[in-house]
């Protein structure tokens, strides 16, 4: 028996990776998030046992998924993104190993490269930008954020759930100096059929947002002016979990 904690990408359900998929395809016992696809979840074997995330808290989570493992279970915790990039990951390998259940992590595609991706953005780009910098908008209202830090890092910033704490994110650069010229994006559903884009500057990017809907990330940078519109698909990534 082994608890697998899998990335199930970031949106679109063709960007799971194959390990991924096979380990939801055979499992015993799947535990999902609200923004896994729901192709990915119907992946799973019909017995098996189907636990959403829904509104458990995170606690209960690591107590269920402990549970699960030492019932001797195939467990898939399946998690949108990756599970170690503000997927909290880590407390749950932390709670299974404390209770001597084996687990495993398999990394995802994680919307950090991959959501700035779909709308064409790169998050670095020669002559342009060297580092990419990680928040999350959660943060965003607390003392978690440096903003006096954030706004004298060169390079991109890269903010995860953005979108619902945008005012106080601009407000707080803007505060500590940053420039208000800053090409800036937020990317709405990206990966997805329905995604959304806007583009526009620090100063100007609250009124450019309407009608985006979370999730959404926010990118800060010139890597901004690099965007180039992707090349239409030919066949649509959900042909792969056929």
């Amino acid at each position: 028996m082994t608890v697998y904690l899998v990335g199930a990408g970031p949106g679109d359900p063709g960007l799971i990776t194959a390990k991924g998929l096979d380990l939801v395809r055979s499992c015993e016992a799947l535990v999902y998030d609200v923004l896994v696809a729901p192709e990915l979840v119907a992946e799973a074997p019909e017995d098996a046992l189907m636990i959403p995330r829904a509104k458990l808290k995170q606690a209960e989570i690591n107590r269920l998924l402990v549970e699960l493992g030492q019932r001797g279970l195939e467990v898939v915790r399946l998690k949108g993104g990756d599970p170690f990039v503000f997927g909290r990951g880590g407390e749950e390998a932390l709670a299974l190993a404390a209770a001597d259940v084996p687990f495993e992590v398999v990394p995802g595609v994680s919307a950090m490269s991959a959501v700035p991706a779909s709308a064409g953005i790169p998050i670095t780009h020669r002559g342009v930008s060297a580092q990419v910098t990680l928040v999350s908008g959660h943060s965003a209202s607390g003392e978690e954020l440096d903003y006096d830090h954030l706004a004298k890092t060169p390079g991109t910033l890269i903010v995860f759930m953005g979108l619902s704490h945008l005012p106080e994110i601009v407000a707080g650069l803007l505060a500590a100096g940053k420039d208000p010229h800053t090409p800036t994006a937020v990317v709405s559903n990206g990966t997805r059929n329905d995604g959304r884009s806007v583009t526009g500057t620090l100063s100007d990017i609250e009124t450019l947002v309407d009608g985006l809907v979370s999730p959404a990330l926010l990118v800060v940078g010139d890597v901004v002016q690099v965007s180039v519109e992707p090349a239409a698909i030919a066949a649509d990534s959900r042909a792969l979990l056929a």
